[in-house]
């Protein structure tokens, strides 16, 4: 199988954001136990992100455009929360 065929196929599956958001759970398990670090210093940053890749893999997988949106707006929060955290706005 050539490299062009599996990439077709990891994002016409949807597999391509499934692999990223692996990396964002590796990434907050490290932070986590490694890092110690407190939950918001994990969750709110990495929230926005996980949303948008779920956005990603609804318009990837041709779920309704109603999923998309619902995720792209669902990150809105986490994002002010975290902006509102580390006192930006």
């Amino acid at each position: 199988m050539s490299l062009h065929a599996i990439g077709a196929t990891l994002f016409a599956s949807g597999r391509a954001a499934d692999i990223v958001l692996g990396v964002f759970l590796v990434e907050a398990i490290y932070l986590f136990a490694v890092r110690h670090r407190p939950a918001p210093d994990v969750l709110l940053p990495l929230a926005p992100g996980v949303f948008f890749v779920l956005a990603l893999r609804a318009a990837l997988t041709q779920e309704k455009w109603e999923w998309v949106a619902i995720f792209v707006a669902a990150s809105l929060p986490f994002h002010l929360a975290d902006l509102r955290r580390r006192r930006l706005i």
